[in-house]
């Protein structure tokens, strides 16, 4: 009878066990059609896991760790490598993984030691030149991976983005112009005062260069100064004037025939040699310049000239070296016939398609040309940005900032033809030979009909040699 309890109390417990356990699981096949979500049941798209949620291969710890050094070629022509130098610190800190190195070098040696390196195929991942021509077809496409290819592009002169391209490519973005350069002409502020002299511009909207020679000869005269104008030894320097008073040299950036003899070179011309003739511009410039360039600056800051004509590039040793010395200032370009232009010029920094980390390349230019940086890039080394929003914006200059801003003004007035002679191969070829013919007018070595022939027989053989 004891046996008997005991079996039922154990069924019993067993029963009671049995029933309080969760029921399987249907299979889905188990599942009635009835059952089924409807299609407006389904999970939204909104619902499903995103993209971003599931891992990243490139958050895998071992690529996350690995680090990439990108080398840069610099030169300087004032602090803006040390300007620089802060700048990529600062993006070094917000991506530990990419170390950049600068390898500055003489300007001078810049186009010697960057070609063999080129043509072999060991380049920088990126170089800052002025020669852009020179090395078309070694650049690296940054356009695959730049967040805003469009937008990018957009912001930069249609004519420099040319100059780095092959005549049949049409969308390469290869670089940026890490400063803007424009010739244009400063005076001796002091020096027009104590002469009673106005100065022209303040007055005048257009002032022409006949009317800023004579006005700085009145004051050279009254205050018993050397000089009364100057103009930096330098094709350059030139054809900004010559372009004004109606020369007229090339009709594109590809286009290979040049044009030397018009009115408007012989007026320019002229005008230059007259100045020897007259005694009223320093001869070593043009004359004693050697086979270089030469600048007129140590003559303006010593106080010893009323105007002289140079660009933007001038203005921080200005301030530096002027200081109170004398009150000096930036005027616009003059006019002649044809209007008034300065001319563009500046480096390029770019990048070459032999890197081995173009998607690092891309994400650094990317932060140079943000326009945060840029303005800070080009206040700290009082240049002018080369880009189409900044120019819209402006930059507020530590030092300087009126001088600057006429600068920045003169942008809007270049001639189309200043950009082809700028960035053009044979611009390269034309800004030595015409600077060393015309010294030459300037001496008598030559005639000008002399030097004229001579500068289009070396045009012509240069576009001769690009045609083979």
């Amino acid at each position: 009878m004891k046996r008997i309890v005991l079996l039922t109390v154990v069924l019993v417990a067993l029963f009671a066990l049995f029933a309080c356990a969760p029921a399987p699981t249907p299979a889905p096949t188990a599942a009635p059609p009835t059952a089924a979500p409807k299609p407006t049941d389904a999970p939204k798209p909104t619902d499903a896991p995103k993209p971003t949620e599931a891992p990243k291969p490139t958050t895998a710890p071992t690529q996350a760790a690995q680090k990439v050094e990108l080398r840069i070629t610099w030169y300087d022509d004032g602090n803006e490598g040390a300007v620089m130098r802060s700048l990529l610190d600062k993006f070094q800190a917000a991506n530990p993984n990419i170390t950049v190195k600068m390898d500055t070098v003489a300007y001078a040696d810049l186009n010697k030691i960057l070609q063999p390196q080129v043509e072999s195929g060991t380049p920088p991942d990126l170089a800052r030149v002025t020669d852009l021509a020179r090395f078309q077809g070694y650049f690296l496409d940054l356009r695959p991976n730049l967040t805003n290819a469009a937008a990018w592009e957009a912001n930069w002169s249609p004519a420099f983005l040319g100059a780095l391209r092959k005549p049949d490519d049409k969308t390469g973005l290869y670089g940026f112009p890490t400063q803007f350069t424009v010739s244009g002409p400063f005076i001796n502020r002091t020096l027009f005062a104590q002469a009673g002299v106005p100065v022209p511009s303040d007055t005048k909207d257009k002032v022409t260069w006949q009317e800023w020679v004579d006005a700085a000869k009145k004051v050279a005269t009254a205050t018993k100064t050397p000089y009364a104008v100057a103009m930096d030894r330098s094709g350059h320097r030139f054809w900004g004037p010559s372009l004004g008073l109606c020369a007229h040299y090339v009709n594109g950036l590809t286009e290979t025939k040049f044009t030397i003899d018009t009115p408007g070179f012989r007026n320019a011309a002229n005008m230059l040699i007259g100045w020897h003739k007259d005694k009223i511009t320093p001869p070593e410039i043009w004359v004693g310049g050697g086979g270089g360039y030469a600048a007129g600056n140590t003559v303006f800051v010593n106080g010893q000239l009323v105007f002289y004509f140079s660009g933007n590039w001038q203005v921080g040793q200005f301030a530096q070296q002027i200081g109170n010395k004398f009150e000096w200032d930036v005027v616009p370009n003059p006019y002649g016939d044809c209007g008034s232009t300065g001319m563009p010029g500046g480096a390029a920094l770019v990048a070459f398609k032999a890197s081995k980390n173009p998607k690092e390349v891309a994400k650094l230019v990317e932060y140079l040309t943000s326009d945060d940086v840029l303005a800070e890039f080009s206040a700290k080394s009082l240049f002018l940005p080369g880009s189409m929003s900044l120019s819209k914006k402006g930059v507020t200059y530590p030092s300087s900032n009126k001088q600057m801003n006429v600068f920045l003004k003169e942008v809007g007035k270049l001639m189309p033809e200043s950009y082809y002679l700028q960035f053009n191969a044979l611009g390269q070829t034309l800004n030595p030979e015409m600077r060393d013919r015309l010294s030459q007018a300037i001496t008598g070595e030559l005639s000008l009909d002399e030097a004229i022939k001579k500068i289009q027989q070396k045009m012509d053989e240069a576009a001769a040699a690009v045609k083979k």
